[in-house]
């Protein structure tokens, strides 16, 4: 039976899975550490210096950040420690990102500017997570959240982020509940749909999994590691026939990528299996 075939499938030891996709090759979401838009309209006195830092950070990176501490010097305040997050985070220097954002989010709100801080705290739990620790990333998405986002896309994109950081530190039950959040606040985003999916594959909530990989995969029909995960979750419920079309997609999706490559060869097991007499 196909199911029995599970255990060489989906439980060998294997170099990629979507949980690991979705904490470490796209750790660096790019709107995980852009400029958090500011609560009140920027005054006009900061919009131009603001926004030229922004474009020498963009342009070159140590450029930015010189050019940051310069106006961090001159009194640029929050705004100034917010672009040198940013330089930093384009050097892919996260230490030192995560810091200028923690300073930014505490200096605004020392301003009153508490839905900016909340911004920036989930950007410097962005940085911490690209960075790789975790336990920072976790306590700066809940500052992030206890400093309150209003409903929406933004409230879910940090609860999707934070539950990304609880699966890398092994709370499948914190993630999961972040995950609900997330997939009520930002249910536009694939990402949730597939991380949520995954998760639900590796508690046993095989009903859900099955609907919230067809989401991401409604959502996100070109992506190699939705189409891998959704093979993983046909051969559990006993659909070979699904899986191998779902890992086939993924492989010629991305072929030289983690998740087309992880389908390739279950696609490889799952073929010589069936010659198996």
């Amino acid at each position: 039976m196909t199911f029995l075939l599970l255990p060489a499938l989906l439980l060998a030891p294997q170099a990629y899975d979507p949980e690991t996709e979705a904490v470490m090759n796209r750790r660096a979401r790019p709107q995980s550490v852009a400029p958090a838009r500011p609560a009140l309209p920027i005054p006009p006195q900061v919009a131009a210096p603001f926004q030229a830092c922004l474009d020498a950070a963009v342009e070159a990176p140590e450029a930015g950040v010189a050019a940051a501490n310069r106006w961090r010097m001159e009194g640029g305040g929050y705004y100034a420690r917010q672009c040198l997050g940013f330089a930093y985070a384009r050097a892919e220097r996260w230490g030192p990102a995560t810091i200028s954002f923690e300073q930014a989010a505490e200096e605004a709100e020392r301003a009153g500017a508490f839905v900016q801080s909340a911004r920036l705290w989930a950007q410097a739990g962005n940085a911490a997570l690209a960075g790789g620790d975790l336990a920072k990333a976790q306590a700066h998405f809940d500052a992030a959240l206890a400093r309150g986002l209003p409903d929406g896309l933004e409230k879910g994109e940090v609860h999707l982020d934070r539950a990304r950081a609880l699966v890398a530190l092994g709370d499948g039950v914190g993630a999961r509940q972040s995950l609900d959040v997330a997939l009520e606040q930002a249910p536009q985003d694939p990402l949730a749909w597939l991380l949520s999916a995954t998760l639900a594959r590796r508690s046993g909530e095989l009903s859900l999994a099955q609907a919230h990989i067809a989401r991401a995969v409604q959502m996100s029909p070109d992506d190699a590691s939705v189409a891998l995960e959704e093979g993983n979750i046909a051969m559990l419920t006993d659909h070979a026939d699904v899986a191998a079309a779902a890992w086939a997609r993924a492989m010629r999706l991305a072929p030289d990528a983690p998740a087309g490559k992880a389908a390739a060869d279950n696609l490889t097991r799952l073929s010589a299996r069936a010659k198996t007499p």
